[in-house]
């Protein structure tokens, strides 16, 4: 599978092979030519199985011509970057700091990765309502699903402060975990109860199952942002502390509910069970090696599923779509586009 989006182009299938040809990048599977693509309407290559062959000769070409040649895992890890003397990337971050430092800049990013995440929870909590057979259960999360809206209108209308676009998130995330286990069948809820959000440590399994998925997504954010050439460290949402990647956590935002719906599947589907938790001194709940190895099967699998892109109409994979978001965000930093666009699932 070969897809160009934003002027990447994805090489996914294994076997593939990566050959020089003039100024031009040439595609084969089994020594039959499968795409030729000009280098100058491309910016990055990236690479998605160990299996595809990348010739010395067009590494040598993309370098030259300013492609970034980016190697991931399957499941997208970033492994290696090579390219040329750095000269877009260093320019990048540089943009990248500016943005930081320029206090509208950074309010109009927030804003929309906030936006991004509020609407994004309004889809998890309508494909709940719609699901649901219990009608307090519908009422009260087509109820939420509205005061959430009302949030985004004031969102949309806040000053450029971005304390206060942090409240309007907190406020909007303290709501939706206030009826999280409406997402569940009505049997599980007194097995996996929820009294907030609780981080480090963990204090239930609700907790904990969401922090090791979010750590997983985090995982797959920093690889995006390194892989186009932003510095995962300085975001616009976030603030900054050191060792922290704001920027992943920036971007991880409007993804996040994609991660809540794996967790509520996992747990609606008995695939995980009370017993894959266990409490430990000091009240720190952990989850069990099979229920370790079950959310990162369940993870993998959800980033194999396919969507249709909603701006380029074309059919991605999920995993993709940190990179994509990545590259877009590049490109405003860039001056190339006006205005960040969060993915909205559908």
């Amino acid at each position: 599978m070969t897809q160009i989006i934003q002027n990447t182009l994805y090489l996914l299938t294994p076997g593939l092979s990566v050959h020089a040809d003039g100024l031009a990048l040439r595609i084969e599977q089994e020594k039959q030519l499968k795409l030729s693509l000009p280098t100058h309407n491309i910016e990055s290559v990236f690479v998605f199985h160990p299996s595809i062959y990348v010739s010395a000769p067009s590494m040598h070409l993309c370098w030259e011509r300013g492609v970034s040649i980016c190697f991931f895992s399957e499941w997208g890890r970033l492994l290696a970057r090579v390219e040329g003397v750095p000269q877009g990337s260093v320019l990048l971050r540089l943009a990248q700091c500016r943005a930081a430092g320029d206090l509208a800049r950074t309010s109009a990013l927030a804003r929309q990765f906030v936006a991004g995440k509020i609407a994004n929870t309004r889809w998890l909590i309508g494909r709940t309502a719609r699901e649901s057979d219990a009608e307090s259960d519908t009422n009260v999360l087509r109820n939420l699903g509205d005061t959430l809206a009302h949030l985004l209108r004031e969102l949309e209308k806040s000053p450029d402060d971005t304390d206060i676009i942090r409240g309007l998130e907190g406020r909007a995330a303290a709501l939706h975990f206030s009826e999280f286990t409406r997402h569940l069948r009505p049997a599980l809820r007194t097995k996996f109860p929820l009294d907030g959000r609780s981080r480090r440590p963990p204090r239930d399994a609700i907790n904990s199952l969401l922090s090791f998925l979010y750590a997983l997504l985090r995982h797959d954010c920093v690889s995006a942002l390194a892989g186009v050439g932003l510095d995962p460290f300085i975001g616009f949402l976030h603030a900054h502390r050191s060792g922290r990647e704001s920027l992943a956590l920036d971007l991880m935002e409007e993804f996040r509910p994609a991660a809540e719906r794996v967790a509520l599947t996992l747990l609606n589907r008995t695939q995980l069970q009370a017993n894959d938790f266990t409490e430990r001194d000091g009240g720190a709940v952990e989850l069990s090696e099979r229920a370790r190895k079950t959310i990162v099967a369940a993870w993998q699998q959800r980033k194999q599923e396919e969507i249709r892109h909603p701006l380029f109409e074309m059919p991605v994979r999920f995993g993709q779509l940190p990179l994509i978001q990545a590259r877009i965000l590049a490109r405003v930093l860039r001056g190339d586009a006006s205005d960040y666009t969060p993915h909205l699932f559908t």
